[in-house]
């Protein structure tokens, strides 16, 4: 899946121009939720943001997102993924055709090919977007997008004369006969552009819903003699989202998708079912991923990369020949260079580490940078918030850290210092310095004893 970046136009015939109309207006109110349906994520994205990358990929030059009444949500998030999108309002929800016509001033500008597609199919990609493009090049006037179902009930069906496609029947309003046919509507669309106005105009509510539906543009078209055909995509990839189950079914789709997707550009999966990835996670090759990973947004994993059990990484990158984990907590921020190891139970929070730097366990880094093949001893946390703001700990090259120090932040230690085990650390260190920063142990002869009687006497 590309990232939410404006992909490049990839279409291969660079003189055409061409238009998506996303509509996006619906209220989703089988996802029981605040949230705009079209809002929520699979993969780290929103499913209107799969959408605008997938037309961007497939060579929209403009783009124009169809939105409900006071959605500025929904626009929001639109801009935020492409910024020159052209957003338009569906103030009453008269029907799929009258969707597209909101976007009437930009259908008026005759690009040459019109996709008009819906935010809550965010699994469709750009190379099937093309492939209604190439049913417009090669001389259609209307393309729509057919998959066969399994069960093809409660489905539109594509009605063929020949090759020619010339009406998509409703499964209530179909024949016995008709509701034979396995060829299904997956709702998306392609139009010569010079066509695509008067077609629409052309649509009537003449239907007990009383409202304008854009499957009755292949019947008006064909009507008038214009070439009319279908593309044909998978039964999944065209899947729509309407409710929390679907929603866990197409992010099961889009996480098959992404690991296959690594897996063949050369990484490991132990257990490909057990990792949850990201749309924008980016691997190197000869990475391992053992079971029960989770990879949020913003990963970036180099090169020969050991990535151990029940790890959650965010926001970091890794670098080549680096081992993470088991059970350790990557934030937003943390950098780690070559050859670092991270142990089980270490968190790290906008951190650097550099080349051969060692984090082996139950730690927490936060807000530190920390130089080459330096040792962090196990329980070492730097104390990086007062309550009030965040403090930066700087730990030179060649330091070792002693087991269950704390570093008050801000603090420096200097190259190759050592901090004694379990000192508290409030001032900085110098270079090859030791720091012992505890109290002097003390040993009371028979003292244990006389504790004891002293205790259970008050008690």
């Amino acid at each position: 899946m590309p990232s939410s970046r404006i992909l490049q136009n990839t279409d291969p015939y660079d003189s055409r121009k061409c238009l998506s109309i996303i509509l996006a207006a619906g209220e989703g109110s089988r996802m029981r939720s605040r949230t705009p349906k079209v809002l929520h994520r699979i993969a780290g994205l929103s499913m209107l943001g799969h959408v605008l990358n997938a037309v961007s990929e497939a060579g929209a030059d403009k783009v124009v997102v169809v939105v409900g009444p006071d959605r500025h949500d929904v626009s929001d998030e639109a801009r935020s993924i492409r910024p020159d999108v052209n957003i338009v309002t569906q103030t009453e929800r008269l029907g799929t055709a009258h969707a597209c016509l909101m976007a009437r001033s930009q259908l008026a500008e005759h690009f040459d090919d019109v996709l008009v597609v819906f935010a809550d199919t965010p699994l469709v990609k750009a190379a099937t977007y093309q492939a209604l493009r190439t049913k417009i090049q090669q001389g259609a006037s209307v393309a729509a997008l057919a998959f066969n179902a399994d069960d093809p009930t409660g489905y539109g069906r594509l009605l063929l004369e020949g090759d020619t496609l010339s009406a998509i029947r409703e499964h209530k309003d179909a024949s016995e006969q008709e509701r034979h046919v396995g060829l299904c509507n997956a709702g998306l669309m392609a139009f010569a552009g010079k066509e695509a106005l008067t077609i629409l105009d052309s649509v009537s509510n003449t239907n007990a819903q009383h409202e304008f539906y854009l499957t009755d543009c292949v019947a008006i078209a064909a009507a008038r003699g214009l070439p009319v055909t279908y593309a044909l995509a998978d039964q999944h990839e065209v899947m729509g989202v309407n409710d929390r189950v679907q929603l866990s079914q197409a992010e099961g789709h889009m996480q098959h998708r992404l690991r296959a997707r690594a897996m063949l550009s050369g990484v490991t999966m132990i257990d490909p079912a057990s990792v949850t990835l990201s749309h924008d996670t980016i691997f190197g090759r000869d990475v391992l991923i053992e079971p029960h990973c989770v990879f949020d947004l913003g990963v970036k994993i180099e090169d020969g990369v050991t990535i151990k059990a029940f790890c959650h990484l965010e926001g970091a990158t890794i670098g080549p020949d680096s081992v993470v984990g088991p059970y350790a907590r990557l934030r937003p921020g943390s950098r780690l260079a070559s050859h670092v190891r991270i142990g089980n139970f270490v968190e790290l929070k906008n951190v650097t580490l550099d080349e051969g730097v060692k984090v082996n366990h139950l730690t927490y880094l936060g807000d530190a940078s920390v130089g080459t093949q330096t040792n962090i001893g196990a329980g070492t946390i730097t104390c990086n918030y007062d309550g009030f703001a965040k403090h930066k700990t700087t730990i030179g090259s060649d330091a070792f850290i002693g087991s269950n120090s704390a570093l008050i932040a801000p603090v420096t230690i200097g190259e190759g210092a050592y901090v004694a085990t379990g000192s508290v650390i409030t001032d900085d260190v110098p270079a090859d310095a030791l720091a012992i920063a505890r109290g002097r142990q003390v040993n009371k002869p028979h003292g244990a004893s006389g504790l004891r009687q002293k205790l259970s006497t008050k008690n």
